[in-house]
């Protein structure tokens, strides 16, 4: 990132490591780590996060999140 792009970056910690990104919604920032939001839960600043509320979900600085994916198998 270049110096203007970081001025309107945040920091958040994802699964214990700190990354930094533009503020976006959940779904989009996990589209831009490379997840499918269909396969992941999500825990949000401690508490899981019910998919019904990510679209309106908007990472801000300092959020935490627990990203686990989902295995499908038998």
């Amino acid at each position: 990132m270049s110096v203007s792009d970081q001025s309107d970056s945040i920091i958040l910690q994802v699964n214990g490591e700190s990354r930094i990104c533009r503020p976006t919604t959940l779904p989009q920032f996990l589209q831009q780590i490379g997840m499918n939001p269909r396969l992941v839960a999500v825990e949000y600043n401690g508490e899981i996060l019910h998919r019904q509320f990510w679209d309106e979900t908007v990472m801000v600085e300092g959020d935490r999140l627990e990203i686990v994916t989902i295995v499908g198998g038998g």
